[in-house]
């Protein structure tokens, strides 16, 4: 018999996968979602209201928030702590906007909070395994 241990990843490494591709699954939906809101896209509802004054200026602060957790997913599946931390604090930041955009689209605001909260608890909880030993 085989030892099935000498195969297994290290214990939290499945949640830093998790992680990392979740962020940027969810930085390529904020870029599309951001594009459409500052093309003012039909797929927006006609008179949407957020806290800000308009959609193009969600638009605006979405695509950045995307683009940063690109940037962030990236630096995670490269195993760098700094990006462990810059990915905990884009979620945190998507997590807000989320939370406020909960009123124009409470469903999709609620699961980008749940996955938020994943990605976060995932870094958070088992990022300090990443660096050049682990990798």
């Amino acid at each position: 018999m085989t030892d099935q241990t000498a195969h297994r990843a290290p214990d939290g490494q499945g949640w830093l996968t998790f992680a990392g591709i979740m962020v940027i699954i969810v930085g390529v939906l904020n870029v599309i979602w951001g594009i459409a809101a500052i093309d003012q896209s039909t797929f927006f509802v006609g008179e949407t209201k957020l806290v800000f004054h308009d959609v193009k200026t969600w638009g605006w602060i979405v695509l950045i928030v995307g683009v940063l957790e690109i940037f962030a997913g990236f630096g995670i599946f490269a195993r760098n702590q700094a990006a462990r931390w810059f990915g905990i604090i884009v979620a945190s930041l998507n997590l807000i906007a989320a939370l406020v955009s909960i009123n124009a689209y409470p469903t999709w605001g609620l699961i980008i909070v749940l996955i938020d909260i994943l990605i976060i608890y995932g870094l958070a909880a088992h990022g300090h395994k990443l660096g050049p030993a682990d990798a």
